[in-house]
């Protein structure tokens, strides 16, 4: 009797053992973070430039050119994105910088681009949802709702919020939606540009019809970002040192050819235009692009 109450309590221990294993290799599966972009199938000759690779960040530039213009194409993976994205900024309404001088209050930063459109007291002026004039607005990003490292700068009650996010599960693009829906997130950081500059959310164009809206239409220098999951984003940078650039329609045609993305959105551009990087961990950061102009804030993702 006695060696069969062993026998089943042993048993009971290695179900238990078995059950407790498999609960932990469900929750290790649960954790494990989505593998780097492989390469796509281009339609372009692609030429990496540089590269970094670490347990935690991994990301590549290369040179392309689509419709003719040369642009930087950098493909990103990052482990943890709630911690690993920051936001480098010039401050509260006190200036704008020079995006180098800015990443550098980063120390842990690797690779940095700009972020936000901004009000200056020449350009451009503010949506005539906000309320207030425009002065009120000198010198700060864009956007009904602006948070950095978690504290609120900006809440415009009643006025919807377009422009990105950072949350617990990454970046994310919100095109129109409740200042409160978007706090309910908990949002660390957010960075917006202009109302439609929401480009593409599932492999739906959403960019105005051409002619709609000039700024979309006009071939220019341009920063674009996307999304392709939790772990995975592209950074488009489109110069003109071989044309005029590309308008917000070729690119949403280019990156819905090559690419499947969650979302696409367009950062500030034109002169504010900037991609930073290291080479190495240890090495100084360097611009890639043309020094441009002073900017508002970065996206930067770090160690």
């Amino acid at each position: 009797m006695r060696r069969w109450l062993c026998l089943l309590l042993l048993a009971g221990l290695l179900a238990a053992a078995g059950a407790a294993a498999a609960r932990t290799e469900t929750a290790r599966a649960e954790t494990v973070p989505e593998t780097p972009c492989p390469p796509a199938e281009y339609t372009f000759s692609r030429k990496v430039l540089w590269s970094y690779e670490s347990d935690t960040l991994i990301w590549s530039v290369e040179r392309c050119t689509p419709g003719g213009a040369l642009c930087f194409l950098t493909k990103i993976w990052v482990r943890d994105p709630a911690r690993q994205i920051r936001k480098a900024t010039a401050g509260w309404r006190e200036n704008i910088r020079w995006p180098l001088e800015i990443a550098e209050t980063l120390p842990e930063a690797v690779l940095a681009t700009n972020g936000s459109g901004y009000v200056s007291p020449s350009y451009p002026g503010i949506p005539d949802s906000y309320p207030g004039t425009s002065e009120d607005y000198y010198y700060t990003p864009l956007g009904s709702l602006t948070v950095t490292d978690g504290e609120i700068f900006r809440n415009l009650e009643g006025v919807p919020y377009y422009g990105l996010t950072l949350e617990a599960d990454g970046l994310q693009m919100y095109t129109g939606a409740d200042i409160p829906d978007v706090l309910t997130a908990e949002p660390l950081q957010t960075w917006a540009f202009y109302e439609q500059c929401g480009m593409q959310r599932g492999g739906e164009d959403l960019l105005p019809a051409k002619k709609a809206w000039p700024f979309a239409d006009r071939a220019y220098r341009r920063t674009v970002i996307a999304r392709v999951n939790r772990n995975n984003y592209l950074l488009l940078h489109v110069t003109r040192e071989q044309n005029a650039g590309l308008s917000l329609h070729q690119i949403n045609s280019f990156l819905m050819k090559n690419f499947d993305t969650e979302w696409v959105y367009n950062l500030d551009g034109g002169p504010s235009s900037a991609l930073i990087i290291r080479k190495t961990k240890d090495s100084p950061l360097r611009l890639l692009t043309k020094k441009g102009q002073r900017v508002a804030d970065l996206i930067c993702f770090t160690e």
